[in-house]
């Protein structure tokens, strides 16, 4: 039985996508699942079990583990008997997934955001990289591979700050 929860189908998956979309990621904890846009599907299964769907930041993103781990644990807590979550490659993330709340999460927490890519837009050929402590964009690349696969590591020449900033995808 589902404890606290309402049992009508579309609304229970909805719920069930909000629980599961505020698990933190792994790798950034400031950020939830849903905020990532890792999240793509939470659907009932007639023996009242839940599927899952996932996108990891790229393919081989060892934090998918962690992130069905603690799915499964949020969703059996709340009385959910089986839950199955499946790696979903396509289509691909992008961090244009990343949400507006999930932009300025990061820029608080010192990781400079990716920049959103216009629909049809042009694709920026010089990278101008803000950087979250002072606002500068006098930045330099100091390694492209920072504590994860997904972020750089930056420098700010203004501030002298080093900061992460989130690869755009």
């Amino acid at each position: 039985m589902v404890t606290g929860l309402s049992l009508t189908g579309t609304r229970l998956e909805q719920e069930l996508a909000a629980l599961a979309g505020s698990v933190p990621d792994p790798e950034l904890p400031v950020l939830t699942l849903a905020e990532l846009g890792v999240l793509r599907g939470v659907r009932m299964r007639e023996d009242g079990g839940v599927d899952v769907d996932l996108t990891p930041t790229y393919t081989g993103c060892p934090a998918i583990e962690a992130m069905s781990a603690d799915i499964e644990r949020v969703l059996t807590g709340h009385g959910i008997p089986r839950v199955t979550v499946r790696t979903v490659l396509s289509p691909a993330w992008s961090t244009d997934d990343i949400s507006a709340e999930g932009r300025r999460k990061l820029a608080e927490f010192g990781i400079a955001p990716p920049r959103p890519h216009a629909a049809g837009g042009p694709v920026p050929v010089a990278l101008s990289v803000r950087c979250p402590h002072c606002g500068s964009t006098d930045t330099e690349l100091l390694s492209r591979f920072s504590s994860t696969a997904c972020k750089a590591l930056r420098h700010c020449v203004a501030c002298r700050e080093p900061f992460d900033h989130f690869k755009e995808l």
